[in-house]
């Protein structure tokens, strides 16, 4: 039987109560990055009543040096938010935890060829596992973070839905987690666009009111990319070559691109400027081949559809397929209408309604019902747009 979307109804409420049906008057450990995001979350939910306390985690520690350290000047800006809101704030090295749960993870998906988002992993091994649990061993009933992101209990159990910012909804990372996590976890922001975050911190006097936010690779920062990842694995050259089977150039390495990349080629000369840029459109491991194809609309950047493996469902019980959704293959970008299906091996079928541009294996799908999260999972074989 197939699904349809009125069997997912908006809810009528939005995540503003507490789960677990707790009071206010509860002991919550707020995740502090150092970010005015998770500033104004330990604030909002100081207003409310709550027994707030802090928690820095310091998840990174393989380039630290005496001159940089990104976490200390994390630490210190998170301490100064949590001393002028009068909490106190911890600090703990889940650095192992990191490196064996995410950054192993990370790394053999690159080596595979593949463009892994280790913010997603991230959220559901260290933030909402490993500080979870860290949290309620030391006293805590509930954490709380910084995510755009809402939350609503039903009979079926609790949802996740979009943000209201819809340029900070930050759902898309949150998808993998479980009903059970999310029992424990409060997300003040929800409701709020980021300038009114901003706005709260300025008022409330917070010193990171106006702090850049951070980017990068998660807990890792900022880096320049292709020398961080090049201490890790190494890079095997190999052959540019265009869909026509034009050998353009030699690439350091498929793991230093992505679908759909367009700089840093080192081909923009090829046959002048007539065809226009040059796109990568795919990775051939078998034979360590970069594929590439000129403008911006070429159809080989383009994709039918998409085999997705690991699928999670937030809820427990999963919706009856096949279901009509929306489904957004990376962040920030327009989800896009398709037809989800049972594929072999419990893996999903997503059969795209209109051709999406640039998918990239080892990404992560994720799948809507108007502004609820239903879950995701790992972008695999695609099947490309025949001309």
């Amino acid at each position: 039987m197939q699904t349809r979307p009125e069997d997912f109804p908006t809810p009528h409420t939005t995540a503003t109560a507490s789960p677990l049906g707790v009071s206010s008057h509860t002991d919550v450990t707020v995740g502090m990055s150092g970010g005015v995001d998770s500033a104004v979350a330990a604030l909002l939910l100081q207003r409310q009543g709550y027994r707030v306390r802090g928690l820095f985690m310091k998840n990174w520690e393989e380039d630290d040096s005496q001159d940089h350290c990104a976490a200390r000047e994390d630490l210190q800006s998170a301490r100064a938010a949590s001393d002028r809101l009068g909490i106190p704030l911890d600090s703990v090295n889940f650095s192992a935890e990191y490196w064996d749960r995410v950054f192993e993870t990370f790394l053999a998906g690159y080596r595979a060829g593949r463009t892994p988002n280790p913010d997603v992993l991230c959220n559901t091994q260290i933030k909402f596992r490993v500080f979870l649990d860290h949290a309620l061993a030391h006293g805590a009933q509930l954490i709380a973070t910084g995510h755009y992101a809402r939350l609503n209990r039903t009979h079926q159990g609790m949802r996740l839905l979009k943000g209201l910012d819809g340029d900070k909804d930050q759902s898309y990372f949150l998808h993998a987690l479980s009903a059970p996590q999310l029992d424990r976890v409060l997300f003040p922001l929800g409701n709020l666009e980021k300038r009114q975050v901003r706005a709260l911190a300025r008022e409330a006097g917070l010193p990171n009111h106006n702090r850049k936010d951070s980017t990068g690779i998660c807990f890792v920062g900022e880096r320049r990319f292709r020398e961080f990842l090049g201490k890790y694995l190494r890079g095997q050259p190999g052959e540019i070559v265009s869909t026509e089977g034009e050998t353009l150039g030699r690439h350091a390495g498929l793991m230093f691109h992505t679908i759909g990349q367009r700089k840093g080629l080192g081909i923009g000369g090829r046959r002048g400027a007539v065809g226009g840029p040059w796109y990568v459109v795919e990775k051939d491991t078998r034979n360590n081949r970069l594929i590439v194809a000129q403008g911006s609309d070429h159809p080989a950047l383009y994709r039918n559809r998409l085999i997705a493996q690991d699928w999670h469902w937030i809820v427990g019980n999963p919706p009856a397929l096949p279901l009509r959704c929306r489904t957004r293959i990376r962040h920030r970008q327009p989800v896009a209408p398709c037809t989800l299906n049972h594929a072999s091996g419990g893996s999903i079928e997503v059969c795209f309604d209109s051709p999406q541009r640039s998918v990239a294996p080892g990404q992560f799908v994720v799948a809507y019902q108007r502004d609820i999260c239903l879950g995701g999972g790992v972008i695999g074989d695609t099947t490309p747009v025949v001309p």
